[in-house]
């Protein structure tokens, strides 16, 4: 099941954020400011984190919100899974319900970051098979040799 984050998930999401062994330190503040900032509070819509359960454990969530100054482009902040319980489709279906959830608010794209390291290989692998386009590449974004990869997915919305 895929629900909203609750404060009391807060602890159980760090503890699957410092299992996964490619993300740094900072990584894990920054990922852990949103959730927090989501945590405490339940009215702001900036970051909207959905958790997945199964079987009354937390394996899994996504931080999905629109891009202030944009009509209908929305980002993919993070969408992590507990290492743990790998090769189950969690991340598939978290990502179906960041989709499901920009097309439920009008929104055109779906928009993830990530690195061009080969430790990011099985990341950019995973949006490919998931029918995401690369968008563009900035080199020596994050550091020198380390360059920002941006994926999307574009969601046509008729006038009706």
């Amino acid at each position: 099941m895929i629900r909203r984050l609750k404060p009391a998930d807060v602890k159980i999401i760090e503890g699957i954020l410092n299992k996964i062994t490619i993300f740094h330190e900072k990584e894990i503040r920054v990922a852990m400011e949103l959730v927090n900032i989501a945590a405490s509070d339940q009215e702001q819509n900036d970051y909207n984190l959905f958790i997945y359960e199964e079987d009354g454990m937390i394996l899994g969530y996504h931080c999905t919100g629109k891009r202030p100054l944009t009509d209908g482009v929305y980002d993919l902040y993070w969408i992590v899974t507990d290492p743990e319980y790998g090769k189950k489709g969690i991340g598939k279906k978290l990502l179906e319900h960041a989709e499901g959830f920009v097309n439920e608010n009008n929104g055109r794209w779906l928009l993830a970051e990530t690195s061009s390291k080969d430790s990011y290989s099985a990341t950019r692998n995973f949006y490919m098979r998931n029918n995401y386009s690369i968008i563009c590449e900035i080199k020596d974004f994050y550091s020198i040799g380390d360059s920002m990869i941006v994926f999307g997915k574009y969601f046509n919305h008729k006038n009706n």
